[in-house]
């Protein structure tokens, strides 16, 4: 799935997904759809890919093609870049760190929690197995990050 699927509005929340399964992100994208229809949603498929995006390189140079995101969520078990490898990278980079992010994985490992939550993770979230748990969790994140929490207006 492309990281373009969705089009932008500047009236629209902005939630960036980094999941490399396209079953995943096509639950997901589901998920949000169904529980807020006016949250624009894309995807990147790796950690690699995740920072080529918020540092507007490669083929995201365009700054029409990458958006700013008011939320990214990531998975932690990626190829090329794994999840906390690029969390430490956003997190150290003085742009990106006010971004909030949270870890969407299948992890359960006590030790993931741990090193999430050390790297700056904002949430750390273990993917649920049905549909109807994963919307309601999208309706609880989407709800809590984008109507209650006031996050930084830097559009960079």
């Amino acid at each position: 799935m492309e990281a373009q699927d969705t089009h932008y509005s500047k009236n629209r929340a902005l939630i960036l997904v980094a999941e490399d399964d396209e079953d995943d992100q096509l639950f997901t994208k589901e998920a949000f759809e169904e529980a807020r229809s006016y949250i624009d949603i894309r995807f990147v498929n790796d950690g690699l890919e995740l920072l080529d995006y918020l540092k507007k390189r490669n083929k995201y140079a365009e700054p029409a093609d990458a958006p700013r995101p008011s939320l990214i969520l990531l998975d932690l078990n990626m190829p090329k870049m794994d999840g906390r490898e690029a969390l430490k990278e956003i997190k150290s980079d003085e742009t990106l760190r006010s971004i909030p992010i949270v870890a969407l994985t299948t992890s359960k490992a006590e030790q993931d929690v741990l090193k999430t939550y050390q790297l700056g993770v904002n949430s750390f979230i273990t993917k649920p197995v049905t549909f109807t748990e994963f919307t309601e969790i999208a309706r609880t994140l989407g709800h809590y990050w984008l109507d209650i929490v006031q996050l930084p207006q830097n559009r960079k």
